[in-house]
């Protein structure tokens, strides 16, 4: 259990450090990740962007990822989810379109122009949780065309399944809590309330 998000990016600093992780660049998913990302940057010594993404959400309940869509359109989508759901093509058209201009004015918010120059470098790419993984894997489709030279997941919890996928999309995946009875990302945190974008550019 974490107190707040800035405690579990320095319980994610310890573990990043104690695997012997260097970076060039820390990358943080708005608006959650950036108090975890904060910390983990300045403990490695590292400068601090964004790399953003929004969630495809399910017909009537939004929370319940068929995919998501990166900042520069590439798109991710749970094939297992979108069989139980059976959505229309044009719902997912739709929904692309829509989330893809979501991520697209989220990232002119946080960010000055396009992503920093990532080819050959370390990244390490931060959020304060994974569940489904939706935006983690549209996030790391959208740095692998980069060309860096390493990409290490970092990200406080999430359930097993979830990190050993998100494993062979990356060179390497650092948790802190690993439960197999895992609820939500939010159960894991005493305090997990939403992070304001004022408060998450201060992080920047």
């Amino acid at each position: 259990m974490f107190r707040d998000r800035t405690d579990a990016g320095e319980k994610l600093a310890d573990e990043l450090a104690a695997r012997g992780v260097e970076a060039d660049i820390v990358l943080g998913i708005p608006r959650g990740a950036l108090p975890t990302a904060r910390v983990v940057a300045d403990r490695l010594n590292a400068p601090l962007s964004v790399v953003v993404a929004s969630k495809i959400g399910a017909p009537h309940n939004e929370e319940f990822a068929l995919g998501a869509v990166a900042e520069d359109g590439s798109v991710w989508l749970n094939d297992d989810a979108l069989d139980r759901v059976g959505v229309a093509d044009e719902y997912l058209a739709t929904e692309r379109d829509r989330e893809r201009a979501v991520a697209d004015e989220k990232a002119a918010t946080y960010r000055d122009g396009d992503l920093p120059e990532l080819a050959g470098k370390r990244v390490v790419l931060v959020d304060d949780g994974v569940a489904t993984g939706a935006t983690m894997r549209a996030c790391l489709g959208l740095v692998r065309e980069r060309d860096p030279a390493r990409v290490v997941v970092a990200v406080p919890v999430g359930p097993p399944g979830t990190l050993d996928d998100l494993a062979v999309l990356a060179d390497e995946v650092v948790a802190v809590e690993r439960p197999r009875r895992f609820r939500a990302v939010g159960t894991h945190y005493e305090n997990f309330g939403q992070v304001s974008d004022e408060k998450a550019m201060a992080y920047l």
